[in-house]
């Protein structure tokens, strides 16, 4: 009975953590869809100051809808946005970009260009989600391709401390948990048999040559793909 009581407790729980998963993912109404790009600065306030009382800090990638503007005294320009149905307040316009905006998708882009490791890869995935018909889009699959190929090096440093005999040694680095978060963002890696190491799988570059086949940012992809043949 116990053991029965313990599995339904653990059933509730793992439906109310994807719920509200979900709930997180969902865009809220109300206002112009925007995405949260730099946590560093997302702290949802009650007024639009520096110093308002904090309600929450909001994660990289969610999402919220602007309803207005407003510049506070030092010259700092907030959005009032809603997060949920039932949750709004004032974000610094800074913390967060948006498709509807002109000259968001470069201001990303400049962001992805300062970043570094997995802070870049993951803003990098924001752009590549939500501005779809930007001109910098090129130049951000690149920057992911190389950013996961640098990161490949690390990765393979920190499975090889964790391979044993007890399976097929291609299974532990491809196993790696560290590498679970850069799946979740869509990016994969392989293993080199001879080489025994992880490398990223270059899909970034093959879509860069599927969609953008004339573009300078192509034939670099080309030369990339080369190297690994």
């Amino acid at each position: 009975m116990l053991s029965l009581k313990l599995s339904l407790l653990f059933l509730v729980l793992l439906l109310s953590s994807t719920l509200s998963s979900a709930q997180r993912r969902k865009a809220p109404a109300g206002g112009k869809l925007a995405v949260v790009v730099d946590e560093r600065l997302s702290a949802l306030r009650d007024t639009p100051d520096l110093r308002g009382k904090l309600l929450r800090r909001l994660g990289r990638g969610r999402l919220v809808a602007i309803r207005s503007t407003k510049t506070s005294h030092d010259g700092i320009v907030f959005y009032l946005v809603n997060v949920t149905s039932r949750t709004h307040g004032w974000i610094q316009r800074d913390a967060v970009v948006s498709a509807s905006r002109m000259g968001d998708d470069e201001r990303l882009f400049e962001l992805i260009e300062r970043s570094s490791d997995f802070d870049r890869i993951a803003r990098a995935r924001i752009f590549l989600n939500h501005f779809v018909k930007s001109g910098f889009r090129g130049r951000v699959l690149l920057l992911l391709a190389d950013t996961a190929e640098e990161a490949s090096g690390k990765l393979t440093r920190d499975a090889a401390k964790r391979v044993d005999t007890g399976a097929p040694i291609h299974s532990y680095f491809l196993n790696y948990v560290g590498l679970d978060r850069y799946n979740r963002q869509g990016v994969g890696f392989v293993f080199d048999e001879v080489a025994q190491r992880l490398h990223y799988d270059g899909a970034a570059l093959r879509e860069l040559l599927r969609r953008y086949p004339k573009s300078k940012e192509a034939d670099e992809a080309r030369g990339r793909l080369l190297e690994r043949q």
